[in-house]
């Protein structure tokens, strides 16, 4: 039984501009036109006659399962679908994908045996093999543009899920000089000249913003066919459900006894942890859901005072969290707000132009209820590393330590509890060096980026600027891979971008000196 005859879920923006988007078109439109983001118009079932029959299941099987319920014949043919998850999985070293391990009383879940060392691959392997399915099958007349924003982990996992992809060009931005080394080589290495590294002068949520705004604008959003690798694409939400089954059934194994299970998510753009939103609302026996967040802490504040009120952002061993406005938390908002659309605009707006948004009384009674939070600073984050590498012998990443800590202050340390650990610690030496010495032997993957050649471009935080270094990447690659770099249309369109970009780099320094 292949449901031949059922119909997938279609989507809609949380703000309503965009309404009943079948699966292809809500993963290669990405951001909705409304600056909403897509979200399931129904959640599907998950019965305990599922569970049943799924608690077995390699997690190549088990994540066919869970998109199928999603995604049906009418949107990927069966054979396909096995097909996209069952490339998607074979990139990674372990053939659980994320297996799970009992450390210091509590499980841990590892999510960086992918590619990149990031639990970002799980998606990102998965979104890059459904884009070129879609591609290969009509959309976009079979070219896309990628642009996305990376805090660190993102980037490289976008890349690797979409280097040399036929018919795609990736662009990702990154904050300069606020990523770890091995991170920004883990980009800045791959070679394929259908990926440009760019560094920005400013945050991720600078870069962040130039995404969106991007989106925002009909004229170039169309010329290049945008694309979203990050979060707000809701091929990375659902891709992210099936490891909170693994893991629940993982936990079940040795302990049969458990009714519930909770999570522990170290969170900097909410969406990990909204994927195990999405995977209690289908019927999976999730207890807690605990948002870890480092210095950086509007989602803590939000969860405890009901204040989401954007503040500046503070530096820390735990980049990947360095985020001040978490994009994928309005898709959650808007569950919040009873799935309606006109809430949800009236609050983002609000937000928008105050910088605030504040919740009181039952509303906050009813957010309490879905997540609880807590929040480790750099002391409290070295301390657990330290900890669990002298009593256990396990390293933990800085951003794995801050869920671990969560679940110590919460005092949520049990063999029911699962804790993500998000990458793997030799992505951040430096870090992890404050706590611990000598530091372990990276993996050879890793150890081997120092003495890759880069490639990376700079640009200053300026839309206008990055659309045209945008639009000079494109128009080269295709003119070269034509044989047409000379043709005159050509010619004019990247001496074009070139004095546009020129002129912003111009503006943006005078801008400076004011």
């Amino acid at each position: 039984m292949n449901g031949n005859s059922e119909k997938s879920i279609t989507y809609s923006s949380t703000r309503g501009g965009q309404k009943n988007l079948d699966f292809r078109s809500a993963v290669m439109t990405g951001l909705a036109h409304d600056r909403g983001l897509f979200v399931p118009d129904s959640l599907p079932e998950v019965t305990a006659e599922d569970l049943e029959a799924w608690k077995s299941l390699s997690y190549k099987d088990l994540a066919v399962e869970v998109i199928r319920k999603f995604v049906k014949e009418d949107q990927v043919p069966y054979e396909k679908l096995k097909d996209i998850v069952g490339r998607s999985c074979d990139a990674f070293r372990s053939e659980d994908v994320t297996p799970v391990v009992e450390v210091g009383g509590h499980a841990i879940m590892e999510l960086f045996h992918g590619p990149t060392f990031a639990f970002k691959d799980v998606a990102l392997q998965m979104l890059g093999n459904f884009f070129e399915y879609f591609l290969e099958t009509g959309s976009n007349g079979g070219r896309l543009a990628v642009l996305g924003a990376t805090s660190g982990d993102t980037g490289s996992a976008a890349i690797y899920g979409l280097r040399g992809k036929k018919g795609i060009d990736c662009i990702i931005l990154f904050p300069n000089g606020r990523v770890s080394q091995i991170q920004e080589r883990q980009m800045t290495t791959v070679p394929d000249s259908n990926i440009h590294c760019v560094a920005i002068d400013g945050t991720f949520d600078d870069c962040q913003d130039i995404v969106k705004a991007s989106f925002n604008d009909p004229e170039f959003r169309d010329k290049v066919k945008l694309g979203a690798v990050n979060s707000i694409n809701w091929c990375r939400v659902l891709a992210q459900t099936t490891y909170y089954f693994w893991s629940y059934f993982r936990v079940l194994d040795k302990h049969p006894e458990v009714t519930k299970v909770n999570y522990s998510v170290p969170t900097g753009n909410f969406g990990d942890i909204l994927a195990g939103y999405y995977a209690r609302k289908m019927g999976l026996p999730i207890g807690k859901l605990l948002v870890a967040v480092n210095e950086n802490d509007i989602l803590h504040r939000f969860f405890t005072k009901g204040e989401y009120h954007r503040l500046g952002i503070e530096k820390t061993i735990s980049p990947s969290m360095d985020i001040c406005v978490s994009s994928n938390f309005e898709r959650y908002l808007f569950h919040l707000a009873g799935n309606d659309s006109t809430v949800l605009a009236g609050w983002m707006k609000d937000f928008e132009s105050s910088k605030k948004l504040t919740i009181k009384g039952d509303l906050l009674k009813k957010a309490q209820s879905d997540f609880i939070s807590g929040r480790a600073d750099t002391a409290m984050t070295l301390a657990t590393i330290k900890e669990y590498s002298d009593k256990y012998s396990y390293v933990l990443c800085p951003h794995s330590a801050i869920g671990v800590s969560v679940i110590h202050q919460l005092k949520e340390v049990n063999f029911a509890t699962v804790c993500l650990a998000t990458a793997h610690e030799a992505k951040f030496p430096a870090a992890v060096s404050l706590a611990i010495k000598p530091l372990p032997t990276p993996p050879k993957q890793l150890s081997v980026l120092a003495s890759l050649p880069t490639r990376r471009s700079e640009c200053p935080n300026d839309v206008k600027t990055v659309q045209a270094f945008m639009v000079k990447c494109i128009e080269e690659r295709v003119a070269e891979k034509a044989g047409l770099l000379g043709a005159p249309n050509l010619q004019k369109a990247v001496m074009a971008a070139a004095i546009i970009a020129a002129a912003a780099v111009v503006v943006q320094l005078v801008l400076k000196r004011k």
